[in-house]
């Protein structure tokens, strides 16, 4: 006789469905747990790096999805309050992934805002954190979201995107890199 988990019995007897796939994020440009490469860091406030924006792709968002959004966030800087490099929303829930370099509308998808970051102006601001800090974390997470668009301008700062974003997220996946100089 086998025996039956309780986790099986319950889907047998109350007809349960499967749970969707966990959300995941990943990037050819970043790779979590490691240092930032210098096409990412940012390219002012004493830094020498391209300001690239990182390609990102995403899969298994929830059912009920309409739209995505993007940021970019240092809870290391020495603010108070982090530091907001990116943020991208509105994105039309087709689309599954951002191209390297699609920040500055190059390659951004249709209907897709970037709003202002700390560095106070719209598009991707690459890390910079202050030389001789321990390397930041820099964290990049898309949300999955259960609304078509966020009523934000392109003048939004980065805070206030991600109040609408979290009070609007289905569910999230991030990558966590590291930068320092």
């Amino acid at each position: 006789m086998r025996l039956i988990t309780a986790a099986l019995l319950a889907a047998c007897v109350f007809g349960a469905t499967a749970a969707h796939a966990e959300m995941k994020l990943t990037s050819k440009d970043l790779t979590a747990g490691k240092a930032m490469a210098d096409a990412q860091v940012f390219n002012g406030f004493g830094c020498s790096g391209k300001n690239i924006s990182p390609e990102l792709a995403w899969s298994g968002a929830p059912e009920g999805t309409k739209s995505f959004a993007v940021m970019a966030y240092d809870p290391d800087a020495p603010t108070g309050s982090g530091w907001w490099h990116w943020s991208v929303f509105n994105i039309p829930a087709d689309i599954s992934k951002i191209a390297t370099g699609a920040s500055g509308g190059k390659k951004l998808p249709a209907g897709a805002v970037e709003g202002h970051t700390d560095f106070g102006t719209s598009g991707y601001g690459g890390a910079c954190p202050p030389t001789g800090d321990k390397p930041h974390r820099y964290q990049f997470t898309v949300y999955a979201l259960k609304v078509d668009k966020l009523p934000l301008p392109e003048t939004a700062p980065g805070a206030m995107v991600g109040f609408y974003v979290r009070a609007n997220t289905l569910d999230k996946a991030s990558i966590e890199v590291t930068y320092g100089r």
